[in-house]
C-alpha cells in the first residue's frame, strides 16, 4: 500500500513573537468593526452603543485557520512543541474564557456547552458515566404460592 501523501504542509513559526502577532490578529478580526455613516460618524443602535459589523466569535477552528493550519487537530498537535505549548494554550484559554461567557446569555447557552464539553478538558464532568452490569442474574422461579 502505497504511502499518504500529506495534504498540506504545517506552518513553521520561527519564534513564539511571529505566533502571537498571528493570534492577537485573528482576535482583532473576531471583534469587529463599528460601522459608520458617510460622514465617518459611527452608527448607534437604540440603546446609544455604536453598531459592530463583522463580529464573530473566536473559535479554536478559526484560530488553527487563521494561523495557517489545515484543521482544529493540527492546531492542538503544534501545541505540543515547547517553544509554542505557553501561547497556544493562553490562546485557547481566550477562546475558552469567551465560550463560558456565553454561558450567561440566553443566545450563546449551547453553543458554548458544546464547545467547552468537546474543545477543552475538565468540562465533561456532568456527563454520567453508564454502568454495565456483568454478573448474570438468576431467575428463582421456585417460590411457594400459598
Amino acid at each position: 500500500m502505497a504511502a499518504q501523501k500529506a495534504v498540506g504542509r504545517p506552518p513553521k513559526f520561527k519564534d513564539k513573537k511571529e505566533i502571537e502577532e498571528k493570534i492577537n490578529a485573528y482576535f482583532e478580526i473576531c471583534k469587529g468593526e463599528i460601522l459608520k455613516d458617510d460622514n465617518g460618524t459611527p452608527v448607534l443602535n437604540k440603546w446609544g452603543k455604536p453598531v459592530v459589523i463583522n463580529k464573530r466569535p473566536p473559535t479554536i477552528t478559526g484560530l488553527a485557520l487563521a494561523l495557517g493550519f489545515t484543521s482544529r487537530q493540527a492546531l492542538l498537535n503544534y501545541q505540543a512543541k515547547r517553544e509554542f505549548v505557553d501561547t497556544i494554550t493562553r490562546a485557547k484559554t481566550k477562546v475558552e474564557a469567551y465560550a463560558e461567557e456565553r454561558l450567561f446569555d440566553r443566545e450563546g447557552t449551547n453553543g458554548a456547552q458544546f464547545s467547552l464539553r468537546n474543545n477543552f478538558k475538565g468540562w465533561d464532568a456532568d456527563k454520567k458515566e453508564e454502568k454495565q452490569i456483568t454478573e448474570p442474574v438468576t431467575i428463582i422461579n421456585n417460590i411457594p404460592r400459598g
